[in-house]
């Protein structure tokens, strides 16, 4: 029987410091993504119903149905995903707040009558939701709700044609090196609201020169006006894996 393969965009969520909390606070922490994951799909026009969906404990792995448009799953749905995730967290208390690392990737996968979905660009996708970058810019804004990485792919087909609602300006291109994954991405942290982060005192600067070793570049933390948070190290941001 000859294999049968289908062009799909995909999407996955994953909960930030979700371990440790309990499985009381987890449950309602999984309850409430997953509500805000069904209406933000379906305010994008993409049928829920018609998903693949892959449970990953404290996250979730999407297969849009074939034929959803790359961008509806940027814009509006990290948008609406973004602001009802920000909208449980102001009632929320700390150990129920969530925040997402979010990854997209689209390409051919083998899907079986079951439901199954395999294929290599499930792999992209599981290294771009798992990677340094957006861990980093998340740290680096506490009060950012989401951060996304798309791979280069994506990036050319939904991103940077400059569609109403998706901001070009907005992704910034980073490096990924995680174990023998080693290529580019695009970082989107949503807009977060508030005034960018205090870069610091002039001694703090120093401090921070004073501990880097030679020859290795300086990482320098920025925010746009437009609430967007990055790194830059000589026009990228380039961070190894986890060790």
């Amino acid at each position: 029987m000859e294999e049968v393969r289908e062009y799909r965009a995909l999407f996955a969520v994953d909960i930030v410091g979700s371990s440790g909390r309990g499985d009381v606070a987890l449950g309602l922490i999984r309850r409430a993504l997953w509500d805000a994951l069904h209406e933000s799909f379906t305010l994008s026009g993409v049928d829920w119903g018609q998903c693949l969906r892959h449970d990953l404990g404290d996250g979730m792995r999407v297969v849009a149905p074939a034929g959803t448009p790359e961008t509806s799953l940027i814009h509006p749905l990290v948008h609406e995903l973004t602001a009802r995730l920000r909208a449980h967290n102001l009632l929320a208390g700390p150990p129920t707040r969530i925040r997402l690392r979010m990854a997209l990737h689209a390409g051919s996968v083998r899907v079986d009558p079951d439901g199954t979905v395999t294929g290599r660009p499930l792999e992209v996708l599981a290294r771009l939701l798992d990677a340094e970058p957006a861990r980093t810019a998340l740290a680096l804004a506490p009060e950012a709700t989401t951060a996304l990485l798309v791979s280069e792919h994506f990036h050319e087909t939904a991103v940077c044609q400059g569609r109403p609602g998706i901001d070009p300006a907005s992704f910034r291109r980073v490096d990924l090196r995680e174990k023998e994954f080693a290529r580019s991405a695009w970082l989107h942290v949503p807009a977060y609201g508030g005034a960018p982060q205090d870069a610091g005192s002039p001694a703090d600067h120093a401090a921070s020169e004073a501990k880097t070793p030679a020859g290795e570049t300086k990482m320098i933390n920025k925010a746009s006006g437009h609430g967007v948070i990055y790194a830059l190290a000589n026009g990228t941001m380039n961070i190894g894996g986890k060790k």
